[in-house]
């Protein structure tokens, strides 16, 4: 039986809250009170959260109104249905577009390289799930059975779960609240049957909102063994960055670590093209005489280069070229890591190889793909991943 189209949700009746909204002046606040709630909130897990007139006007009201609080029974369903589940993961970043998805299925196929090892990946961006992509699994199909949902396997030690897999149409857009994301992030972990797992990855939106309190509340009797938080290195990027560093300090989820990812560009000598001033990439045939000649300078430099490689005892097909696309204008996740002293996992240049592996749905540690200039930077992200959860 599929159960693509068919949902169930538990909805939480909207409350009409009146009263001014008090200014948080205190800084010395608890852990479940966050930083920029109101003066009297009463903190995020109290059952009044979100519902007293002192939390109108507070930017975390819908949220904390929505989200589990008290003693959830559901809670408890979730703890024990994982509780064969050993190290849970989230991968988090407070900024969209920062490469979070395709880390959370790179570290998901790294650790499932281990053949030793069972995987599993939860995709709880409702409404932009990329996992059927990235794990080239379009078009399959969760089954229901009497012990729960049939996660989709794309190895034999690897399944995932998303909502992807639950749309009639991939192309449809999911437009709901808060109330009908909690309650699908709820399912997934009520009722999906991972079995035996070493590791359980869960790939979040951007943000620290809905999903995120969610899957906290959700697994706080499951336990979250720590999160990967994904950056850029421009500032624009890691402002938001350091919202998700608080969002986990406030919530008591321990920081894995932090890597940098699309920390310069990084290509092979052999997809490199030269192009001269008047060169037009597209072709046009009044330029057809300057890409001749700028194919020619290609083949020329490319030629020089080579031939440095092997005076130097290298390997030709090892030259890469870098370029310094976003700028660390500020010190980098490098200097972030270090004023909040969380782990700092490494660099990951922006490679086409790792876009087109997220594209083909490819693991990067298969023998096919491993050749990537970028392998080595993500490969030790993910060992640094592994040690720091057997630390």
């Amino acid at each position: 039986r599929f159960v693509r189209g068919w949902f169930q949700f538990v909805s939480t009746p909207s409350q009409t809250n009146t009263g001014a909204p008090d200014t948080m002046t205190n800084t010395d606040t608890p852990d479940n009170v966050p930083a920029d709630a109101n003066e009297s909130c009463p903190g995020t897990d109290a059952d009044e959260a979100g519902t007293r007139p002192g939390c109108a006007g507070c930017p975390n009201q819908n949220a904390c109104a929505t989200a589990p609080k008290g003693v959830d029974p559901d809670v408890v369903a979730v703890a024990e249905r994982l509780k064969d589940v050993k190290h849970k993961i989230l991968v988090l970043s407070g900024k969209g577009g920062v490469g979070k998805s395709t880390f959370a299925s790179q570290l998901a196929y790294g650790l499932a390289s281990d053949p030793e090892k069972d995987v599993g990946l939860l995709d709880i961006d409702i409404c932009g799930p990329s996992a059927p992509i990235m794990f080239a699994a379009e078009g399959q199909d969760v089954h229901k059975s009497a012990s729960g949902w049939q996660p989709v396997y794309v190895a034999e030690n690897l399944a995932v779960m998303s909502i992807g897999f639950l749309l009639p149409n991939p192309d449809d857009a999911v437009i709901w609240r808060g109330p009908r994301k909690n309650g699908l992030i709820k399912q997934f972990l009520k009722d999906t049957e991972w079995g035996e797992l070493d590791f359980l990855v869960v790939d979040a939106p951007p943000g620290t909102s809905d999903e995120h309190l969610s899957i906290v509340q959700y697994l706080k009797q499951a336990g979250i063994s720590g999160a990967l938080i994904v950056t850029t290195p421009q500032e624009i990027a890691m402002a938001d960055v350091r919202k998700e560093l608080s969002f986990c300090k406030k919530v008591g989820v321990p920081v894995l670590g932090v890597v940098e990812n699309m920390s310069g560009l990084k290509v092979g000598l052999e997809k490199v093209g030269f192009l001269t001033g008047s060169a037009d990439a597209d072709g046009d045939t009044d330029n057809k005489d300057s890409l001749t000649n700028s194919k020619a300078l290609s083949d020329k430099i490319k030629a020089v280069i080579e031939a440095h490689c092997v005076s130097l005892g290298h390997d030709p097909k090892s030259a890469c070229v870098e370029v310094d696309v976003f700028s660390a204008t500020r010190g980098g996740a490098e200097k972030m890591c270090a004023d909040h002293g969380v782990p700092f996992l490494g660099k990951v240049p922006l490679d086409p190889s790792i876009a087109l592996a997220g594209e083909k749905g490819q693991s990067l540690f298969d023998a096919s793909t491993n050749q990537s200039p970028s392998f080595q930077a993500v490969k030790r992200v993910v060992d640094g991943v592994r040690k720091a959860l057997e630390a």
